[in-house]
């Protein structure tokens, strides 16, 4: 019992591990995107996948950009793994909400 239990903790790190580098380079993977568009006054604040997306090789996230007062949530998807794959494809699904503030005091 104890091995299994010592299987399943091993497992569950290296996929936590797994998860979190997928985050970061599908984050890294948006900004270069988005420099490479010549939008580099936008940040991304936001990367959101769902939980089996670094076991496959495409998967549809969702990103938060953020410009001044502005931020809005855009649809991607992901072709290629950035961890298995040598090359990876970003493609814009559409735009999911657009946030205005207006006289925030920034």
């Amino acid at each position: 019992m104890s091995r299994l239990l010592s299987l399943a903790l091993i497992a569950g790190l290296a996929y936590g591990g797994l998860y979190l580098y997928y985050g970061a380079a599908v984050e890294a993977a948006v900004e270069d995107a988005l420099a490479d568009m010549g939008l580099t006054a936008l940040t991304v604040e936001d990367i959101d996948y769902a939980p089996t997306a670094p076991l496959g090789r495409e998967a549809t996230i969702t990103a938060d950009i953020v410009y001044q007062g502005a931020a809005a949530s855009i649809d991607l998807t992901l072709h290629g793994h950035p961890l298995f794959s040598e090359e990876i494809r970003l493609e814009l699904g559409g735009l999911q909400a657009l946030r205005l503030t207006i006289g925030g005091g920034q």
